[in-house]
């Protein structure tokens, strides 16, 4: 997948393009300007290995998210905090993510 221009990752999402990425990814949640979600694995060793895969893809996207580890649960809050908004950069490794789980 090749990376869209900075330029159009840092486009605050208007409300059309949150509902259709919300009804696309019904695990994650909006909270303003931020996106959560909780994934479950069977142990921590599993959640780990997640949480590589997390660090990695948001390391080579040059975009961190917030993440609380809990055991087995891996909690995940995506903003861009330089436009203190939701852009297409959270939403493109929510999808990620997703595909890691």
């Amino acid at each position: 997948m090749l990376a869209a221009p900075k330029e159009a990752l840092m486009t605050r999402l208007d409300d059309a393009a949150r509902t259709t990425f919300l009804t696309d990814h019904p695990e994650w949640t909006l909270d303003g300007e931020s996106i959560a979600r909780t994934f479950a694995f069977t142990d921590f060793n599993e959640a780990m290995g997640f949480v590589t895969r997390v660090a990695i893809a948001a390391e080579v996207a040059d975009h961190h998210p917030d993440i609380d580890i809990r055991w087995n649960t891996v909690s995940i809050v995506l903003s861009t905090h330089s436009e203190s908004a939701l852009t297409e950069r959270d939403t493109n490794l929510a999808a990620q993510f997703d595909s890691f789980a």
